[in-house]
């Protein structure tokens, strides 16, 4: 797997530079800035992207508006943002983003190198990856309101299931319909939601987010 790593401190880039190769991933470039890392995604087409949120010149949020710029570009390239805080307005911007194959996690949690490279293969297979922290944000934030209210019985008893792991067909089996119905229930979950019309895989995953919020 072809890694890119956005991060200005340099012993911090070396050093996971260093843990990704020894565990066996390809690091195709290391930079240090927001700017430098569009670029290297350009000339590289990386797998996946681990970036910090704060980097040069303003230290605010150039990583993480130039992995947004890389999922509206590149869709199918992961992103990991890998930041000192958990930030509530990126985490929000990042997840909402759209696609398949994103994540989120705290440096300081992060204290595995078996585990962080293990979360990076399954963003770079298209799944989603966020710290405790990062979920119970999110769950705060869309446990504001009550996003289920709008939901019918039967579309709840799919979302348990939902939440529960169950595939589509573990779902019909389940609530004995056809699976045609329970693409509809979903699909009129995701509306309800209003959960943004981009990969079925991520739209089940804010969906699930929404249920345990609630």
């Amino acid at each position: 797997m072809r890694v890119v790593i956005a991060e200005d401190s340099t012993l911090l880039r070396q050093g996971i530079a260093l843990l990704l190769t020894e565990a066996g991933l390809e690091v195709v470039a290391a930079v240090a800035d927001g700017e430098a890392l569009l670029r290297a995604v350009a000339e590289h087409r990386p797998d996946v992207v681990v970036t910090d949120v704060r980097m040069p010149p303003t230290f605010v949020d150039e990583g993480l508006r130039a992995a947004l710029a890389i999922r509206a570009e590149r869709p199918g390239t992961g992103v990991l943002v890998l930041s000192q805080y958990v930030e509530e307005r990126y985490a929000v911007e990042l997840v909402g983003s759209g696609g398949s194959g994103i994540g989120y996690l705290l440096k300081d949690r992060v204290d595995d190198v078996d585990d962080f490279v293990a979360a990076l293969e399954r963003i770079g297979a298209g799944e989603t990856v966020l710290d405790p922290e990062v979920v119970k944000l999110l769950l705060a934030r869309g446990g504001r309101r009550d996003p289920l209210a709008a939901l019918s019985a039967r579309e709840l008893d799919v979302l348990k299931l939902m939440a529960e792991g169950a595939s589509n067909t573990d779902i019909a089996e389940g609530l004995t319909i056809s699976m045609s119905a329970v693409g509809k229930h979903i699909n009129s979950i995701f509306t309800k939601l209003d959960l943004p019309k981009v990969d079925g895989g991520h739209r089940r995953v804010l969906a699930v987010l929404r249920y345990l919020g609630a």
